[in-house]
């Protein structure tokens, strides 16, 4: 097993949400409000199909900025929940950051841009990050919350479905294969936020998304075609 903490990676919980209304989305509804189910859910690669995830039974609301392969399940750490629940001074119960896995155990922003998770039957890729909005900040009702999170950098992963299966809490997290180039999920949101000359970087990693990947080809581009004039 790679990439564990001090105790063995275990998926804590599985979580889904339904469609609910929202002033904070320019779609009216949002499926951000997620929360733990029992027994076990599939997963699996959910295609072109509109209004789900990679989750069965989780809403995708906003076509345009959530869903699709590239975006099939987000998880973040309960580590980080935890550190979050502690500054914000409130109970922050898994599922709440529109998580689709809680982890714990498992560094996920160490992790590596094209690493792999084996989750029962289920092989999952670590593709992306989440950049947040302001359906995660109205939901939230923090004030500063897009701010607060960037500057933490603690985004949490996007994760493709290479191989489907049913995934429930209490099953391993086993870290399977990580590419050596060394680009983590941390290092990502920095390069797509706040430090924008880490951008050429991203090309290191072929599993990155490829909107990330074309922000990063441009810049190359534009030092390129600065130093040559």
């Amino acid at each position: 097993m790679l990439g564990a903490m001090t105790n063995s990676p275990v998926l804590l919980s599985v979580n889904v949400g339904r469609a609910r209304p929202t002033e904070h989305s320019d779609v009216d509804v949002t499926g951000i409000d997620k929360r733990p189910v029992d027994g076990q859910v599939e997963v699996r690669a959910p295609g072109p199909e509109q209004g789900t995830s990679g989750v069965v039974g989780d809403h995708v609301c906003d076509y345009r900025h959530h869903g699709g392969d590239d975006q099939a399940v987000y998880a973040y750490a309960r580590e980080d929940l935890d550190r979050w629940q502690e500054e914000l001074g409130r109970p922050l119960t898994n599922g709440v950051f529109g998580e689709n896995l809680t982890t714990t155990g498992l560094d996920v922003t160490a992790a590596v841009i094209g690493e792999r998770w084996r989750i029962g039957d289920a092989l999952l890729e670590v593709c992306s990050v989440r950049i947040p909005c302001r359906t995660f900040a109205g939901w939230l009702a923090e004030r500063g919350w897009v701010r607060r999170f960037t500057e933490r950098a603690v985004p949490g992963a996007y994760l493709r479905v290479l191989e489907p299966g049913a995934v429930g809490a209490g099953m391993p997290v086993d870290v399977v294969s990580r590419p050596d180039h060394g680009l983590t999920v941390g290092r990502t949101f920095l390069a797509l936020t706040t430090e924008p000359e880490l951008l050429p970087e991203l090309l290191l990693a072929d599993a990155l998304v490829d909107e990330a990947k074309e922000k990063a080809r441009r810049r190359t581009g534009a030092a390129t075609h600065h130093g040559g004039r």
